[in-house]
């Protein structure tokens, strides 16, 4: 059986919102900047390590399956504990992570920090995103998601001119211990300013077979599957496709390395103003039209890349274009997804689709190498594209905009009377919702 908090939020003492979208921004922030700088680096750390660059795709692989590994073991645990004390134990340990890459040591060393932070990646993947869905009324969720995101493009603005520099100057390390700083900073607002909502969580013990079942009965529902197979393929895409996009653009039309760091910013910069336009969007219009439409376009966009990109301007365009799309369908699915399951289940839910996200990052690029190889650029652009058409199929034909997809429903309904409409939100079709006393509050001030 579910269960609530035993001490509610306060509506007089609820911090403002938008202090809690800070410290998820600045969390979103560290943990995109720390993981995007990795590739620019990578010939500075094969010099000062004295190893090929070749066997250093490892770094990537052990971090992004160390981060699906762990997001797939603490989403029953998020449900459990709350969404709070995975992000207060999340945030340290990347942290401590970031600050362990400054540790002098060899190959063996940073390859142990990395699987220490993308751990601390895995427990925030999924505690992250159900936050918001914890937090925020659903009327107001595309819009703090949208926010909360542009601290992914903050990271892409800043996160690879930065790195790239800083590692030049100082050595590889530093950035790492940037972030280290920005992470530990996040910490400390999150253990003074993000409380636990009052929501529903999962009663007992838990163990291996009782996530397994967890896990099983989430599968079996059309909608979450769905869900999982169009995060699967919105990060694959993206990977397939950005991975040799700078290399094409170098060899073919002769960008340098100064306006590859430009065509990031413009992207980053895209995203910041399309992230949060389109969630807000979401919230008056609805969830599934922007999806359907951002995703059909993207994979257009994404085709047409080498037909377009005739001179390096004009790959400025189409990349500001791609990286809005993109961030015109990440808010309104990432609310969406914590809208399809009840509210003891987030967790779990968010950090499944979040663990595929990886697996789909994984995927594509292992066969964007042979892809670039047999077919040029073009190919890597046409299978990015593909990839994107399915977050419209299946995805698209049942991530209906609901309320919420319940794995489990009361036989009987307690009577109208015994709620406070007020102070109570309707979480599911069937079960009452958690007690979310600041809520009027929070209408009020980011409405």
């Amino acid at each position: 059986m579910p269960r609530t908090d035993s001490q509610p939020i306060a509506a007089a003492s609820a911090p403002h919102p938008y202090l809690v979208l800070a410290a998820l921004w600045i969390l979103v922030f560290s943990v995109t900047s720390q993981v995007m700088m990795v590739a620019p680096v990578l010939p500075r750390i094969a010099r000062e390590l004295g190893i090929a660059e070749f066997r250093l795709g490892s770094l990537v692989t052990a971090y992004s399956v160390a981060v699906a590994a762990v997001a797939l073991c603490m989403g029953p645990v998020s449900d459990r504990v709350g969404r709070r004390r995975m992000l207060l134990v999340g945030s340290v340990l990347m942290a401590a992570g970031l600050a362990l890459h400054g540790v002098p040591g060899g190959y063996g060393w940073l390859l142990a920090v990395r699987i220490i932070t993308g751990a601390g990646g895995g427990v925030l993947t999924g505690a992250t995103a159900a936050y918001v869905g914890d937090y925020f009324p659903q009327e107001r969720r595309g819009w703090a998601n949208g926010w909360i995101m542009s601290g992914m493009a903050a990271g892409q603005i800043l996160g690879i001119p930065m790195g790239t520099l800083l590692a030049a100057q100082s050595g590889f390390r530093a950035p790492f211990l940037v972030f280290a700083a920005t992470m530990g900073a996040s910490a400390l607002l999150i253990w003074r300013f993000v409380p636990q909502p009052d929501v529903g969580r999962i009663e007992g013990s838990f163990g291996l077979r009782r996530s397994l079942s967890h896990y099983g009965r989430m599968i079996a529902r059309p909608r979450i599957v769905a869900a999982a197979a169009a995060f699967l393929g919105m990060f694959l895409g993206a990977s397939v496709y950005m991975l040799y996009l700078p290399t094409w653009l170098e060899n073919t039309r002769g960008a340098t390395a100064g306006q590859i760091a430009t065509l990031f910013a413009v992207g980053g910069v895209a995203t910041v103003l399309a992230g949060p336009s389109t969630g807000r969007l979401s919230d008056r219009v609805g969830r599934k039209g922007i999806i359907v439409a951002a995703s059909l376009g993207l994979a257009l966009a994404m085709v047409a890349t080498t037909f377009l990109v005739t001179e390096v301007w004009i790959a400025y365009l189409v990349f500001l274009l791609v990286s809005a799309l993109s961030a015109a369908r990440a808010g309104p699915f990432q609310a969406l997804m914590t809208e399809i399951v009840a509210d003891e289940q987030r967790g779990s839910a968010m950090s499944l689709t979040m663990a595929l996200g990886q697996i789909g990052t994984g995927l594509g690029a292992a066969i964007a190498g042979p892809a670039f190889g047999a077919a040029g650029y073009v190919g890597n652009a046409a299978m990015g594209g593909g990839a994107a058409v399915l977050a419209v199929h299946p995805g698209g034909g049942r991530l209906d905009d609901v309320a919420h997809d319940s794995l489990s429903l009361p036989t009987a309904l307690p009577p109208a009377e015994a709620f406070d409409t007020a102070t109570h939100v309707v979480s599911s079709p069937v079960l009452p919702g958690p007690r979310r006393p600041w809520l009027p509050r929070l209408r009020q001030q980011t409405g």
